[in-house]
């Protein structure tokens, strides 16, 4: 799914069970990212996943460089002193097949320095393109659009 794509207007939203999975992943999913636990919540995307950001250049792909990644982000955080929290919320989820959705969210992120107040650093959309592999879901394809880019 790319920026320009758009769910299909016969689109089938997941049943009730599939909808509180999802939630539970992402919930799941964002604490670890918000624990600087960068390589588990890289966990969540598939081997060859692909996290791609309106404010990036260029698409990461692969789990590994996902995570490399992101251990690179949470490290510059913990040494500025500062806690952010990915708040997740109004999920879209639609059933492609069994073991394939299509989401759409919106997330905030909160920052908060030591000491300090939490403000909003960020507000996002998300779209991802989950699938269930060895019986969880996994991220096959993120893009994140960073309000005000």
């Amino acid at each position: 799914m790319t920026q320009t794509e758009t769910v299909p207007v016969t689109a089938t939203p997941v049943g009730a069970q599939t909808y509180a999975e999802i939630v539970q992943f992402y919930s799941h999913h964002m604490q670890l990212l918000d624990n600087a636990e960068a390589e588990e919540w890289a966990d969540g995307f598939t081997e060859d996943g692909v996290f791609a950001q309106n404010v990036k250049p260029a698409p990461t792909s692969g789990r590994s460089t996902i995570a490399a990644s992101m251990r690179r982000g949470v490290d510059r955080l913990k040494n500025r002193n500062v806690v952010r929290r990915h708040w997740l919320s109004m999920v879209v989820a639609d059933q492609v097949d069994a073991d394939q959705v299509h989401t759409r969210y919106y997330a905030v992120v909160f920052e908060t320095p030591v000491g300090g107040k939490a403000s909003v650093y960020l507000s996002t959309t998300g779209k991802d393109v989950l699938v269930r592999e060895d019986g969880r879901w996994r991220i096959k394809y993120r893009e994140i659009n960073h309000d005000g880019a």
